[in-house]
């Protein structure tokens, strides 16, 4: 598939699912709902990689960092965001999720001695920037009291762990793992240790919920998890994890949209100087020094290879 089409697709999903978890919250643990998700993740998941006869055997070393990947990538990433989103604003939050972009830069240079380009950073800068002008009027309603520090500082733990499963996905692409099969094993593995914490501890596995509740976790168990960590895990490989990434400053473009048409959101002037900084951020990022000259800004990169 083409790295546009992955890129879009990407984009469109991830930044759809800000809406769908939504209907998550307040129903059910967020502990117990991840369990549900990455379940049905990993039964659709193995089931493909089955019909497809994939290969799915590896080693003891590939298997930890299956796990390692579950828990980056797949577990306590969403359990730190989810929780930080309980005092912490939206626009906070979103804020926060963005640093992943800088922090796969400096982790693929720690990791991966693999040279980071200038304008990589500025165009993170920007696009960091764009967001914090996006949602400028709720962040000057914020109040920093000591839950909402801690909130941000579990936030910015979840984007560092979500940083650190995407230097695994890297990894075991560099190993020739296909997706498919990692991500089988990674969900596998995730649902299996949600589903042990919440037998060991006082949650229960509940079912009750109303029909939004189980529409929506069956939108991002294969829409939010399947596929779209499919194609964002392929541009990881194709493209490199500083032009990947920029697709996370995107999802609240996405999500303003969304909100627009379906929450009645207004826009001002810090709307429409957010999307320019984030846009202008994204082509300074993607697009090589050239200008198109002879490349595009998708074409195809070699794959990353460890030192």
């Amino acid at each position: 598939m083409r790295n546009w089409l992955l890129y879009i697709m990407t984009v469109l999903i991830w930044g759809s699912t800000w809406l769908a978890i939504e209907f998550q919250l307040g129903q059910v643990n967020e502990v117990v709902s991840l369990f549900y998700r990455f379940a049905i993740s990993a039964i659709c998941m193995w089931g493909f990689v089955l019909w497809k006869k994939l290969p799915m055997r590896f080693n003891i070393i590939d298997h930890s960092f299956f796990i390692l990947l579950a828990i980056g990538n797949f577990g306590l990433n969403y359990l730190l965001l989810y929780w930080a989103q309980g005092t912490l604003s939206s626009a906070m939050a979103s804020i926060a999720f963005s640093f992943m972009l800088i922090l796969n830069m400096i982790n693929t240079r720690i990791f991966f001695a693999k040279p980071i380009a200038f304008k990589s950073y500025v165009g993170a800068v920007i696009g960091v920037l764009g967001i914090v002008s996006l949602f400028w009027h709720e962040l000057g309603s914020t109040d920093l009291s000591t839950a909402t520090i801690t909130g941000l500082a579990l936030a910015l733990l979840g984007t560092f762990a979500a940083s650190l499963g995407n230097m695994v996905s890297i990894r075991n692409s560099n190993r020739e793992i296909g997706v498919l099969e990692g991500n089988a094993w990674g969900m596998l593995y995730s649902s299996l240790l949600l589903g042990t914490y919440t037998a060991f501890s006082p949650l229960s596995f509940i079912i009750e919920a109303d029909t939004s509740y189980w529409v929506s976790l069956f939108y991002l168990a294969v829409f939010g998890t399947v596929i779209a960590f499919a194609c964002y895990f392929s541009l990881l490989k194709n493209i490199g994890p500083e032009r990947a990434s920029y697709i996370i400053v995107l999802f609240p473009i996405v999500a303003v949209v969304l909100s627009t048409l379906f929450e009645g959101f207004t826009w001002q002037v810090n709307t429409f100087i957010g999307f320019g900084l984030i846009c202008a951020g994204n082509l300074l990022v993607l697009l090589p020094k050239k200008l198109l000259v002879k490349y595009t800004p998708f074409s195809t990169a070699k794959q990353y290879q460890t030192n």
